[in-house]
């Protein structure tokens, strides 16, 4: 297998350049190479989202993406947030602040057994970053959450809480949500 050379930055840290098989998979990079294991390989073929990493577009945008089918090359020069990057840490690396989808997931219990939580903070975490940019009407909010993680799977059927959590930190967060309606 060839290898292929990698630089990219994880959680805003900078790693590489490493040599890498180049048929490797982000989500087995960050388990293997990085040892950051909260993001997790559920179906392994892109289609339960309990892989969802982020990576930042050129715009600064937030996109989500299923790292269990996304080979490493892809992520050559880029910018990707695990789980494990989502809460603020202090520059000992100890957490001092969780992210407001991660809060808004505990206050509801938004977990059983866990496992897609991970791909289901990332996704709600690519949300609230689009909704900044096009805030929703109030009456779009709903959808605005079916469509950004309606494809997302909860084998303990979660659902409703993920969906309160989120739809919680949107009408909580000044702008997300158009003034006026429409």
């Amino acid at each position: 297998m060839a290898k292929i050379p990698l630089s990219l930055v994880v959680n805003g840290e900078k790693v590489g350049p490493v040599e890498v098989d180049e048929y490797t998979s982000l989500l087995d990079f960050l388990h293997e190479f990085l040892n950051l294991t909260g993001t997790k390989l559920g179906c392994g073929i892109g289609v339960c989202r309990a892989c969802t990493i982020l990576v930042e577009r050129e715009n600064g945008s937030l996109e989500p993406v299923r790292s269990c089918i996304n080979n490493i090359g892809r992520f050559n020069g880029a910018k990707v947030t695990t789980v494990e990057g989502q809460a603020e840490r202090n520059a000992d690396g100890e957490i001092v602040a969780l992210s407001a989808v991660q809060e808004a997931f505990l206050r509801n219990f938004s977990f059983q057994c866990g496992w897609c939580t991970a791909g289901f903070v990332n996704g709600a975490t690519a949300l609230i970053d689009r909704l900044k940019r096009e805030p929703v009407a109030a009456e779009n909010v709903t959808n605005a959450i079916e469509e950004a993680l309606g494809e997302h799977i909860c084998r303990c059927t979660g659902y409703v809480r993920y969906f309160r959590a989120v739809k919680e930190v949107i009408e909580s967060t000044p702008g997300l949500v158009k003034e006026g309606g429409r």
